[in-house]
C-alpha cells in the first residue's frame, strides 16, 4: 500500500536513506551514490518532497543542547482542545493523540526538571479535561532527537492561563515561570 501511494523505486529509497544520514548532502554527491545526473535529483527530490516522502525540518536535538526533556502522557476527554490550550507554549513541542487509556502524548521542554513539574502539576494536572496524568523525564535519547523550538516568543501569547506573579512555584523558585510573561528568570529565552 505504502509502495503504491508513495510509488518509491530503489533509487528513491537511496536518496532518502542518504539525505536521512545526512540532510546537508548536496545533490551532486546524491548523484554520484546513486548513479544519476545531479537534474535528475533535483527533480526526484522534488517530487518526493510533494509526495510527503521527505520533509526538512529545522530544530534543537536534544542529545546535545543539555535541555531537558518531558514526556507525559495524559488522559483527556476533548484532547484537541488540549492541544489547542498548550500550542502557543514556549516549552510544549509537540503532542500526539493516542489511542489507549492515555490518548494523548505530550512533549515538553526546560532549562530544569522543576519548572517542567511545575507546568504539568499547574497546568494539566489541574485542568478539568484531564483525568490522569503521567509525568517523565527524558534520560537519554539512543539516536538524535530534533524538535523545533519556539524561540521568536516576542508578542505571542499563550491560551494556558499564566499568572507567576501569584505562583506559588514560582516563588519558591521551583518554576523558573513562562518566558512570554515579564516573570521569566532563565536563562534561555530573552527577557522581556
Amino acid at each position: 500500500m505504502l509502495k503504491e501511494k508513495l510509488g518509491l523505486d530503489e533509487k528513491d529509497r537511496r536518496i532518502i536513506s542518504l539525505l536521512e544520514g545526512n540532510p546537508q548532502i548536496s545533490q551532486s554527491d546524491i548523484a554520484r551514490e546513486v548513479n544519476l545526473s545531479q537534474p535528475s535529483v533535483g527533480v526526484r527530490i522534488r517530487k518526493l518532497s510533494e509526495k510527503g516522502a521527505i520533509h526538512y525540518q529545522v530544530g534543537m536535538n536534544f542529545k546535545t543542547v543539555g535541555l531537558n526533556l518531558a514526556k507525559v502522557d495524559v488522559t483527556a476527554q476533548n484532547t484537541p482542545r488540549l492541544l489547542e490550550i498548550f500550542n502557543g507554549c514556549p516549552f510544549f513541542l509537540n503532542g500526539l493523540i493516542t489511542s489507549g487509556e492515555r490518548n494523548l502524548c505530550m512533549f515538553f521542554m526546560g532549562e530544569d526538571v522543576a519548572s517542567l513539574e511545575a507546568i504539568v502539576d499547574k497546568h494539566l494536572r489541574t485542568n478539568p479535561l484531564v483525568s490522569n496524568v503521567s509525568f517523565d523525564v527524558v534520560v537519554a535519547p539512543i539516536k538524535d532527537f530534533v524538535f523545533p523550538v519556539k524561540l521568536d516568543i516576542e508578542g505571542k501569547a499563550c491560551k494556558a492561563e499564566i499568572n507567576c506573579e501569584e505562583c506559588p512555584y514560582y516563588h519558591s523558585d521551583r518554576c523558573l515561570g513562562c518566558p512570554i510573561t515579564p516573570w521569566y528568570k532563565g536563562r534561555f529565552w530573552p527577557h522581556k
